[in-house]
């Protein structure tokens, strides 16, 4: 790759750390100061809206809150770019940017992932507790609204059949403002309410219940095979003109050996995400990996296990599919299926590109996927399709918003009325006195 105009080996070892190694003369590699603020300027130097950046060094830090499962890469220089409030996060090991966000983006963090996802425990040295506090909140906000839901069915009186309604043709018994939006509020989005609360809840992964996320580093040794190609070893790096030229004039910024077991692929990455894959002249590399070494790496992983079948996706399905932000880039497309005859069914989506293990789901992560992702994101059929997933969404959220601020506003005075009841004025009967009885007119 290069960084800041310089030729750098990107190395991540069997621990899961990232190591930046110069091209020139091998020496490990930490990126300066002025180097982030040369990376920070060249990051948007291709944009045509903007002229000349101005990038200003403002700390290096650890471990940022604005970034999840990044800790291989740390520390990070933390860059204000431009004069509107843009910052980039650039890794000191490898020269990489991170994160790059607005002053818009990091409100909208601070005022709904920060919160939302308890962050604030993480700033007062509570991290470890966030994923129990998490639990128990979720179970709680589960439970409190099935039972505001059971209420308010048990309490509406829609009038069905001539059956009897409230007074005046009401059919709920609230006369005051707040009560009657927390109501409808409820009885309505309750529902979708109580789908978010217990897919929150189910997110915790209480009791360990489902298998983990990713596969384990142990794993991931065993799917990319012991040693080395001999291809990657004796490989010279071309003159980035002939580079150039080779891949008709793409601009070409990073260069990666892939490997599988004894195969490996070499692959140029391009500035808008490209992949070109390179062939060697003594043809030692080939343009992807084979089938016959994506499968040889899923049987390293699922040992003693049969292959059930491989079916290569054209397609994304129910459980390889991109977020609304990603690409692909990000999820690339084909993608290598394989099951596996295990009593769990597990399964592997493989890149035949750069031969990555994308995703491994058997049966309780793909539970999980319905319950969690399902229930939290609506992220499946027509309804993850755009506009009909904003709409949706803004719809739903509505009816939190307004349950929120009137259960609020309702458990307020509850609390009021019990701790703090309207002393009633008793009068004493000694004190009393009585009106005197009318004198009935006399009538001459």
């Amino acid at each position: 790759m290069r960084s800041a105009g310089e030729p750098l080996w990107l190395v991540e070892d069997t621990y899961g750390q990232y190591f930046a190694l110069s091209a020139l003369d091998g020496s490990l590699h930490k990126t300066s100061v002025d180097q982030a603020l040369k990376i920070a300027e060249n990051w948007f130097k291709d944009s045509a809206d903007i002229g000349i950046i101005k990038a200003d060094f403002m700390e290096t830090t650890k471990n940022p809150i604005i970034l999840r499962n990044q800790e291989a890469l740390s520390p990070f220089h933390r860059i204000a770019v431009g004069d509107d409030g843009g910052e980039l996060l650039i890794s000191e090991r490898t020269g990489e940017v991170l994160h790059a966000s607005t002053r818009t983006d990091r409100a909208f963090f601070w005022a709904g992932n920060w919160l939302h996802l308890l962050k604030p425990l993480e700033a007062i040295a509570l991290g470890k507790i966030r994923n129990d506090v998490q639990l128990w909140l979720g179970l709680s906000a589960a439970i409190a609204t099935l039972t505001g839901l059971i209420i308010g069915w048990l309490r509406w009186r829609p009038g069905f059949g001539g059956k009897p309604t409230y007074s005046q043709g009401r059919t709920q018994p609230y006369r005051e403002f707040w009560f009657k939006w927390h109501f409808w509020s409820g009885l309505i989005g309750g529902i979708v309410i109580l789908f978010w609360a217990t897919s929150g809840f189910v997110d915790t992964n209480p009791g360990k219940i489902f298998s983990p996320a990713n596969p384990g580093r142990e794993e991931m040794t065993r799917y990319l095979g012991k040693g080395i190609p001999e291809a990657m070893l004796t490989w010279q790096p071309v003159l980035p003109v002939l580079l150039t030229t080779a891949v008709d004039g793409a601009d070409i910024v990073e260069l990666g050996w892939r490997r599988l077991g004894n195969a490996a692929v070499l692959l140029a990455h391009t500035r808008d995400g490209q992949r070109l894959p390179q062939t060697l002249n003594d043809a030692t590399t080939e343009q992807r990996f084979s089938e016959t070494t994506l499968l040889a790496a899923v049987n390293r992983v699922a040992t003693n296990t049969q292959v059930e079948s491989q079916t290569l996706l054209n397609e994304y399905d129910s459980y390889y599919y991109p977020r609304h932000h990603q690409s692909l880039v990000e999820k690339p497309l084909p993608v290598l299926l394989v099951k596996m005859g295990d009593a769990t069914g597990t399964l592997f989506y493989l890149d035949p590109q750069d031969g990555r293990l994308l995703a491994k789901l058997d049966r309780s992560r793909r539970v999980f996927r319905w319950l969690y992702s399902g229930l939290h994101h609506w992220d499946f059929g027509w309804l993850y399709q755009r506009p009909i997933w904003d709409i949706w969404m803004l719809i739903w959220v509505s009816f939190g918003l307004v349950l929120g601020a009137s259960s609020l506003v309702v458990g307020w005075r509850r609390l009021k009325q019990t701790f703090f009841p309207k002393k009633k004025v008793v009068r004493s009967k000694k004190t009393e006195t009585r009106k005197p009885a009318p004198i009935a007119p006399r009538y001459l």
